[in-house]
């Protein structure tokens, strides 16, 4: 426990000295920390006064200034979090989830409130959108970057943009155009990852295109109207992906998990078809190999309600492979729920565009923050690797073959 402690205080001084440079005065930096403090408080509600109240201040007007009114960019912010889970949470092997969540509102002030779907309340109801990509390692997982959806009937409306203080220079956005502008971001940067889940809102537009041209592997959700077609293959596919599932046999299907859940391992039956192999310089004149582009398929045992992906992957990807990385799509659900109950994402009492992206980049560097200590805290010990250790080992007159190999 005493270590757990330790590790918790330094990383906290960590991430504030992290911040420092992203304010020109020393009383915004100390009002970000303080912030950071109260989304760590035990407190259910992290609204401003609960905030201000942890930090020891007679109101929540520093914790208002700081989103509000003072000036720092919390796109800085959020490039200094994917940074820091990069730094924490890095593999090659990673998977970037893309997702989205609703933050329910009341009134129309709001940045981007309107009646929409939310799959967070299962229904239409007033809420702001916000879509999120969280980067998901054998190391844990962590959110790494966010964007606000803007409906149209805000776009149509410049004076409503205005008094949200959203810039002069936004456009409308799909979420799929939002996501691929996220996963663009960390491709530029540079982020480790080989592949991108998601589920049928992102599995349309440009985002595959983009994805091959980059080498990255993805797992899409589609609709169930979605047309797969094959070429080059022994096996003749064609038609929506609905279509094709009822034409598979018992034994295209395999009982699978994608992934450890509360309740143990996540079983599903896929199925998993191959559509056609591509050389990877149709798409990237810099790159080279066959990559396997397929659909796979999802089945639940209890009640036989099917989901559908389009894939992409190198040439002799396992469908365990595949199903492991949909299943990775449940690590963002997770990290909403955690993030809302014990860090105050949706707690944002602002009404302004820029409000909006503050908080929401602050909760997610406290979020990455804690998945850091977390795979800290549980990495095995450290082997003892000292030169005299080693020296007593080798010099042993008792060696085994084996240990002198």
């Amino acid at each position: 426990m005493e270590t757990v402690l330790e590790l918790w205080a330094t990383s906290l001084r960590d991430v504030k000295r992290r911040m420092r440079s992203l304010f020109a005065q020393a009383r915004t930096a100390a009002s970000a920390g303080a912030f950071i403090d109260g989304l760590l408080s035990e407190e259910p509600r992290k609204t401003g006064w609960m905030r201000a109240e942890a930090a020891g201040d007679p109101g929540p007007w520093r914790q208002q200034e700081l989103l509000g009114r003072d000036r720092w960019d919390a796109d800085e912010l959020r490039d200094l979090v994917r940074d820091y889970v990069v730094e924490h949470l890095g593999d090659e092997g990673a998977v970037l989830v893309i997702d989205e969540t609703g933050f329910l509102k009341q009134g129309k002030a709001s940045c981007g409130v309107a009646r929409q779907y939310t799959g967070s309340a299962g229904k239409i109801t007033n809420c702001q959108i916000g879509v999120f990509a969280a980067y998901v390692s054998r190391h844990g997982h962590a959110f790494m970057d966010r964007a606000l959806y803007l409906p149209k009937s805000w776009m149509d409306d410049p004076h409503r943009l205005k008094a949200a203080h959203a810039p002069s220079d936004v456009g409308f956005s799909t979420k799929p155009q939002l996501a691929a502008k996220m996963i663009a971001r960390a491709i530029a940067a540079r982020v480790p990852f080989a592949w991108v889940a998601g589920d049928s809102v992102y599995g349309v537009g440009d985002i595959e295109r983009d994805l091959r041209q980059a080498g990255k592997g993805y797992v899409l959700g589609v609709a169930a109207n979605h047309w797969f077609g094959s070429w080059s293959q022994k096996r003749s596919i064609s038609g929506s992906a609905e279509e094709i599932a009822r034409t598979l046999k018992p034994v295209d299907w395999r009982r699978l998990s994608a992934g450890s859940g509360t309740k143990g391992p996540r079983l599903r039956d896929w199925a998993y078809l191959k559509l056609a192999d591509l050389d990877a310089g149709e798409f990237n004149k810099e790159r080279s190999g066959l990559w396997t582009r397929g659909l796979l398929i999802r089945r639940h045992i209890a009640d036989g309600e099917l989901a559908y992906f389009t894939t992409w992957c190198p040439a002799g990807t396992s469908i365990k492979q595949l199903v492991t990385v949909e299943g990775h799509r449940w690590a963002i659900e997770d990290s909403f729920e955690a993030a809302k109950n014990e860090f105050g994402l949706d707690h944002n009492e602002t009404r302004s565009w820029h409000g909006w992206y503050r908080h929401v980049s602050l909760v997610m560097l406290t979020f990455a923050m804690m998945a850091a200590i977390r795979q800290k805290a549980n990495a095995p010990p450290q082997k003892n690797t000292s030169r005299a250790t080693r020296t007593r080992k080798t010099s042993s007159v008792g060696r085994s073959k084996k240990s002198a190999e």
